[in-house]
């Protein structure tokens, strides 16, 4: 008599990360992937985070042996000085790298993962999941920026959900705008899944501010575009219910062989 074999289950975190990514496939974008230790150039300066921004801090970013320590170091390979290194806080580095290699019009989807020295509680994580996006053409505006959110959201959450658009701060997008949708428990009444405001932050984004443009070598005045960046992490805690980010970290298969 043969014996059924049991099946293996897809991580959540990876179920949703190629979901998304799917999503904006289907709309046209390019999956690009990147370095995860990144030099400080790409992951802060050519994003335009102000040289005093709290993010450099070794409280927030982790510095590849002290070498923030030193402006330049010596390639012990070619002798040549070397940017400082950090193990990149965001998926936002891809922003740059890919747009100075390639002409506009292009659109970009970029996951992986990202590192914060920062401690550990039931929302954050020293590593997590971050997918980012980004469009670069000629008249590009916020509504096409609405329209891919929007698209996305109902396609990871369903068509009633409803969402809003209120202003933010990022230092690599003027304008900049945080994205919410209505709590998908209380439906907006409140309760303690969305700290009783009726709203769940979902990502932050905006459009691409002139000085990354610029860095990239494309030219503002000729060329527009919008970004955004959502933890995948959390986006699968809100789609499947799990309250501790740190549970998808754990190895507990209960926790996939549910879904």
């Amino acid at each position: 008599m043969s014996q059924e074999s049991e099946k293996g289950h897809i991580h959540l975190t990876n179920r949703i990360i190629d979901e998304i990514v799917g999503i904006f496939v289907d709309i046209g974008f390019e999956v690009v992937t990147g370095p995860e230790m990144e030099d400080e150039y790409h992951n802060f300066d050519a994003l335009n985070v102000p040289k005093d921004h709290p993010a450099r801090d070794m409280q927030d970013t982790f510095w590849v042996e002290q070498m923030n320590l030193k402006p330049y170091l010596k390639d012990n390979r070619t002798g040549e000085s070397v940017l400082p290194q950090v193990l990149r806080t965001h998926t936002s580095n891809m922003q740059i790298r890919f747009a100075e290699t390639h002409e506009p019009p292009f659109k970009i989807i970029v996951p992986g993962k990202v590192y914060r020295n920062e401690n550990t509680d039931r929302t954050h994580e020293v590593q997590f999941h971050q997918i980012e996006g980004m469009v670069i053409g000629k008249d590009i505006n916020l509504s096409h920026l609405k329209f891919a959110l929007n698209n996305f959201i109902k396609k990871i959450f369903g068509d009633d959900v409803e969402t809003q658009f209120r202003p933010g701060y990022f230092p690599f997008t003027e304008p900049s705008i945080e994205v919410d949708m209505k709590c998908f428990k209380c439906k907006g009444s409140g309760c303690s899944t969305c700290s009783h405001s009726g709203w769940i932050e979902i990502l932050g984004s905006g459009m691409t501010h002139p000085n990354v443009l610029s860095s990239a070598g494309i030219d503002p005045n000729k060329y527009q575009g919008f970004a955004f960046g959502m933890g995948a992490d959390r986006i699968a805690m809100l789609k499947y219910g799990v309250d501790d980010v740190r549970l998808l970290y754990n190895g507990d298969l209960r926790l996939t062989n549910q879904f």
